[in-house]
């Protein structure tokens, strides 16, 4: 409501890895615990696939000790986290722990159980002879079988009682109900035979030991969907040598401190974010970028650390280190996409949240009718616990989560970061795409081409002192044609003056005071609703134009001075990446503030299919909102700060990675090379995760829909079809649920061997 008012409230926002979850809906059931019952949480979102809690709450009202002691009161833990780069490494190791008790559990519940398979196996099929049929073999079975039902399978037990102590029901539910009717039952029969004769340990023993067999195998296989994020924090160097009291010092990176001159020799990482102050050479930035091209580097370029420094020795001043540098700022921007939710992903929350409620009550439903049908309880039984088994959430659960996960892992390979999962589902709606021209289609560092005098005879304006007063206007101005203007003027070595009373005019052109005369430096259409008569130099102005050159002119107390023409070169692949979005299907429009002849000129060379002119800065947003009004999905390409509103207003903000940090802040996708073709690349990466999404979907809903009728018995009556279809043992069911996860899984790894131009 404070939001909706238009004022805005401070909140904070914490990653919390997750241990001990087994299903979707364990995911779920904390999301519920922290929205609902943590005061000061604003919004909590935990990833199943990811195995992290994404938590924005207000500072004021709790704090992250809160948030981990709910988390750890719904039966799950949380790692707290470490401001120190080890931060990682604890996750690491938490992980890996859980993952090596699992493996323990398999291995002690594959000890126990083949040879009690084997064994009743045997038995069943009249392989071992009548000895087998004595009492004590089913004592010995029961023993062999108690093992991995306490030991191997407890962890069901003790996750399906945290889930209903907190008013839901998980796949644990289902995997303890289901096995220990199998075991109990058999328990019975041992301790009076009146019940019967035949038990059914292995087949509690079997599902248990192939449910944790194929949960191991989705963990794995989940963990390389979070590749990306380990290669990505496999490249920071462990050390950094640091120049301390005129001697050259190796330390631990976490020692390296802002300020600090740090050496890099031919062939080392470069440790942390910097400036060069001595060396060139070429550093290799395509962990950062995804471009394979070394970059030339000299003092006063930028360094990013984790890059290779290829060939000469480099000196640079540390400007950022730890959670401030590029590298860990991609890393959480990542790990936030992998962990945000998909809009798509809500139909399946929907579903798992009543699926297995349901689909207990379709197990006893089931079991009811096939023993009133019947009148054989053994049967019914059977049934009863092939439907808890094979109807297991965790398919769906992953479905959306681990294509996400593997789709935004691609693209931090590639340069291309989404900010969150919903601006990769929004790319793959998109109609129309804006691309802002200065510095988007160009390269956004224009020079000075022409300088005209129109008044060399009559006063003392020749052109050195007309470009002299210009640039002296303009160091006021941040514009990348005032720019432009000092460069040039410093390049010739004129004398600059200290502008008086500077004043900016929204794009349109500067004024100031310059040894007391009133200067104007601006553009053409200005001076003429300002009622200056800028005449004389109109026979200029349309050939310049037409070249794509940006007329500036130069008014000296209200008479014209001169023209100056900047020139702004495109980008060598922007024809191409224009060509890319049309093969895609896209409209492209060209947005800029230039007049319409200067944008035609660049506008044909590129071939977009609109051209917005003349548009000033605070204009932009309008014209995007413009186009959202017509119907249009709209992304909105720009790198400038002028460019922020737009990028917000459009349905997806795209920024050039190489333009201001107020852009990238507000768009929702990043291109980190600056490569204007990665916006066909992050195009079509959303369009196959998407797809993959929707495959996942499908085999997930496919699979319970088919399964569930098969082992309820639906197929029994049809005589033709295969005794193990008729009748479906529970052991198989405990298969095809390990298998359905592990296929969705391996389908959202396939996005990893994608191509992606």
């Amino acid at each position: 409501m404070i939001e909706d008012a238009g004022y805005g409230i401070a909140t904070a926002k914490v990653e919390l890895p997750i241990t001990g979850m087994t299903c979707a809906n364990c995911a779920m059931n904390i999301e519920r615990t922290l929205n609902k019952k943590v005061p000061g949480v604003v919004q909590a979102s935990v990833n199943f696939a990811s195995e992290r809690a994404s938590v924005e709450y207000l500072p004021t009202l709790t704090d992250v000790d809160a948030i981990i002691a709910a988390i750890q009161k719904a039966g799950f833990d949380a790692i707290p986290p470490d401001e120190t780069s080890e931060a990682e490494d604890v996750e690491q190791r938490a992980r890996s722990a859980e993952i090596a008790d699992q493996a323990r559990k398999f291995a002690a519940g594959l000890l126990f159980t083949v040879p009690l398979f084997l064994w009743s196996m045997g038995r069943d099929f009249g392989v071992l002879g009548a000895w087998s049929h004595a009492l004590w073999v089913n004592w010995v079975f029961w023993i062999l079988a108690t093992p991995v039902q306490f030991y191997t399978g407890w962890d069901y037990y003790t996750g399906g009682w945290k889930s209903l102590r907190n008013r839901s029901a998980n796949m644990d539910v289902l995997v303890a109900m289901g096995s220990s009717v199998a075991y109990f039952y058999s328990v019975g029969v041992v301790l009076s035979p009146s019940l019967g004769s035949h038990v059914y340990f292995e087949t509690s023993a079997v599902i248990i030991t192939l449910i944790k067999l194929g949960k191991l195998l989705e963990a794995r296989a989940k963990g390389r969907t979070g590749n990306a994020i380990r290669k990505l924090m496999g490249l920071r160097p462990n050390t950094a040598t640091i120049q301390r009291d005129g001697k050259e010092v190796e330390v631990p990176l976490s020692q390296v401190q802002v300020g600090d001159v740090v050496i890099v020799r031919p062939g080392e990482k470069i440790p942390v974010d910097g400036v060069v102050l001595e060396g060139q050479s070429a550093v290799d930035e395509s962990m950062l970028t995804g471009e394979p091209i070394p970059v030339d580097k000299s003092p006063g370029d930028a360094v990013v650390g984790a890059t290779i420094n290829s060939e000469g020795r480099l000196k640079f001043r540390t400007t950022k280190v730890g959670r401030d540098t590029a590298l860990a700022q991609i890393i959480r921007l990542v790990q936030e996409a992998q962990g945000s939710k998909a809009p798509i992903q809500a139909l399946a929350d929907r579903v798992a949240a009543v699926f297995v409620p349901a689909v207990i009550g379709i197990a006893f439903f089931t079991f009811i009718l096939w023993w009133s049908l019947g009148g054989e309880f053994v049967p019914a039984m059977i049934r009863l616990v092939a439907v808890l088994i094979i109807a297991c959430p965790c398919a769906l659960g992953l479905a959306t989560p681990t294509a996400i996960m593997a789709g935004t892992g691609k693209g931090a390979e590639k340069g291309i970061l989404f900010k969150d999962s919903e601006a990769l589902e929004k790319a793959t709606k998109l109609q129309t795409i804006v691309l802002d021209k200065t510095g988007t289609l160009t390269l956004g560092k224009p020079i000075v081409a022409d300088v005209i005098s129109f008044n060399e005879g009559a006063s003392v304006l020749n052109e050195r002192e007309l470009l002299s007063i210009a640039a002296s206007v303009e160091r006021g101005s941040e514009h990348p044609v005032g720019r432009a203007i000092v460069k040039e003027a410093e390049r010739k070595d004129l004398e600059l003056f200290e502008p008086e009373d500077f004043k900016a005019s929204g794009g349109l052109g500067v004024q100031a005071k310059i040894d007391g005369k009133l200067v104007y430096v601006g553009k053409p259409d200005w001076f003429l609703q300002m009622g200056i008569d800028i005449a004389g130099g109109n026979k200029f102005l349309e050939d310049l134009q037409n070249q794509g050159k940006t007329l500036m002119a130069v008014v000296v107390e209200r008479q014209l001075g001169g023209l100056i023409s900047v020139a702004d070169s495109l980008k060598p692949e922007s024809a191409d990446a224009v060509a890319e979005l049309h093969r895609q299907g896209l409209k492209v429009v060209m947005l800029t503030g230039d007049n319409i002849q200067t944008a035609r000129s660049i506008a044909d060379q590129v071939h977009v299919d609109d051209i917005v002119a003349e548009v000033r800065p605070e204009e932009k947003s309008m014209k995007v909102k413009e186009l959202q009004g017509r119907g249009h999905m709209v992304g909105m390409v720009g790198d400038g700060i002028n460019d922020a509103p737009a990028l917000a207003q459009a349905d997806v903000g795209i920024a050039i990675g190489t333009g201001t940090d107020v852009a990238i802040e507000t768009a929702d996708v990043i291109l980190a090379s600056g490569n204007l073709l990665g916006i066909s690349r992050s195009i079509e990466l959303s369009r196959a995760t998407m797809r993959t999404v929707k495959q996942n979907l499908f085999w997930a809903f496919i699979y319970n829909i088919i399964l569930i009728p098969v082992a309820a018995g639906l197929l029994y009556p049809l005589d033709f079809l295969p005794a193990f279809l008729r009748q479906l043992h529970p052991i198989l069911a405990a298969l095809a649920m390990a298998v359905s996860s592990i296929t969705v899984v391996s389908n959202s790894l396939r996005l990893y061997r994608a191509e992606i131009k």
